[in-house]
C-alpha cells in the first residue's frame, strides 16, 4: 500500500513517486505518514525527510523548512531549499554553524537574532542529515 509523494523546491521538482512511508519534522513535532493518513496541512521545520521507497531502500533529503500537505492518497512537500543528502557540503554547513554561533555570542544592539537562529537551525539540520547518512551507510 503506497502513497504518492511529491517534493518540490522553489527551483524544481526534486522527487515524485509512490512510496511506502515518510518521516518529516512538522511544526508540532515528528510525523510519520503512510497511506490513509488524516488530511493535514502544517509547516515543516528545517531538517530531513526520510522516505521508505518501494525497493525497501531509504532516501534522505534536507529541507530548509516549508509546508507539508497530506491528502488520503498523496503528500506534497514544498520547501525553499531541498538537497539530496549526498549533495550537502559538510564543511560549508560546519562553517555556517560556527558563524551563526559566533554572531549570537557577540550580538550587538541591532543584532537580528531571528536570522541568526534560522541560519543556525538550518546548519544543524544539514549536519544531522549528513550524520544520518554516514551512520546508515557505515561511512
Amino acid at each position: 500500500m503506497t502513497i504518492r509523494l511529491d517534493v518540490v523546491s522553489a527551483e524544481s521538482s526534486i522527487f515524485g513517486d509512490q512510496v511506502l512511508s515518510l518521516q518529516v519534522t512538522g511544526g508540532e513535532g515528528e510525523l510519520g505518514i503512510k497511506l490513509g493518513h488524516a488530511p493535514l496541512l502544517t509547516s515543516i521545520r528545517p531538517g530531513m525527510v526520510r522516505i521508505a521507497k518501494l525497493d525497501s531502500k531509504e532516501e534522505v533529503f534536507y529541507l530548509s523548512g516549508g509546508l507539508l500537505e497530506v491528502q488520503p492518497t498523496s503528500v506534497a512537500i514544498m520547501a525553499d531549499v531541498v538537497m539530496r543528502a549526498d549533495d550537502i557540503d559538510e564543511k560549508a554547513a560546519e562553517e555556517a554553524k560556527r558563524h551563526a554561533e559566533a554572531s549570537m555570542a557577540n550580538a550587538g544592539a541591532d543584532f537580528n537574532y531571528a536570522a541568526a537562529a534560522t541560519e543556525l537551525a538550518q546548519a544543524i539540520a544539514q549536519l544531522r542529515v549528513v550524520d544520518t547518512i554516514k551512520k546508515s551507510l557505515g561511512r
